[in-house]
């Protein structure tokens, strides 16, 4: 089960749950999820199983993809539809050229504020912790890279659109600024999460197609394991930026030991994939001289 699966996350459930289902219905206890989705949102949130979680690191900086509704003329104290609302409703809704002109100020690098129902730490605790408890919640604003925020209709107060943004940015922090930008409040409606890094919703399945797919394979892994095959990306297709090599019977030895080897092919290449001659992936591997590689990660 050493792979990664894209799951097609539901609304109403956070990260951890979706991770804790995926174990229960693979019988594999190391799973792991490359960024949390809000419960209120849905879509991609990939994971990565077995060994392979040990990658995890090399995707934290992965952009993004959003398509959702931002609901005009009301703020609220979470930003979006979960939270209590915040002053009066707006009496009148911005004409769509002025949105268009707001909406161009949160393109490119901008300083965004954490909004205070969020998992960031302040003083060592959860700022959510503190803004239950309605006790000040005092977080740095962060730089984030926003590449694209694209109006796709308004229909009255409602405001389809679609976003590209750096790791790190709070989707629902973007809808409320842009309803104090715009002066009526605002606060985050459906969101959708269309990409993370490379993996897209063109590959993911449902919970609950996993479900019957282990229903109609009983208890057997290896059934469970075939069932699952199409959804499944083997590590030869993760990490594309990363040159693979297959490496000589000589070299994975010493690369198993963790010790450096040399592959002379790649000997310009910073960090590579080593592979083993059945595409099992045996290590990451960086350049510390010439054609010579020490081992970051070792997985067989």
């Amino acid at each position: 089960m050493d792979s990664a699966l894209i799951i097609d996350k539901p609304a109403g459930m956070t990260s951890h749950d979706v991770v804790a289902r995926v174990r229960r219905l693979l019988g594999e206890r190391s799973v792991g999820h490359l960024g949390t989705l809000d419960p209120t949102a849905t879509g991609v949130l990939p994971l990565l199983t077995g060994r392979l979680t040990r990658l995890a690191q090399f995707f934290s900086s992965r952009d993004k993809e959003y398509e959702g509704e931002i609901i005009l003329g009301q703020a609220t104290t979470t930003y979006d539809a979960s939270g209590d609302p915040v002053g009066p409703a707006a009496a009148h809704i911005p004409a769509r050229e002025v949105i268009e002109v707001a909406l161009a100020a949160f393109r490119g690098e901008i300083w965004q504020q954490p909004p205070p129902y969020s998992a960031k730490k302040t003083g060592g605790r959860r700022a959510y912790a503190l803004a239950r408890r309605q006790q000040p919640v005092n977080l740095d604003p962060v730089r984030i890279e926003v590449s694209d925020f694209t109006l796709l209709g308004l229909e009255g107060n409602r405001l389809r659109f679609h976003v590209c943004c750096s790791t790190g940015a709070y989707v629902r922090g973007l809808a409320h600024d842009l309803g104090q930008a715009l002066g009526v409040g605002a606060h985050l409606g459906p969101l959708r999460r269309t990409r993370s890094g490379e993996f897209t919703l063109a590959r993911a399945v449902t919970l609950d197609h996993l479900a019957e797919l282990a229903g109609a394979a009983g208890p057997d892994a290896a059934a469970r394991a075939a069932a699952w095959a199409p959804y499944r990306i083997p590590a030869t297709e993760l990490l594309p930026e990363f040159p693979a090599v297959v490496a000589p019977p000589d070299a994975a030895n010493r690369l198993r030991q963790g010790r450096t080897a040399n592959l002379p092919e790649f000997s310009k290449t910073l960090t590579v994939r080593v592979f083993l001659p059945d595409g099992a992936l045996l290590a990451i591997a960086r350049r510390v001289a010439g054609s010579l590689f020490q081992p970051k990660i070792v997985f067989s």
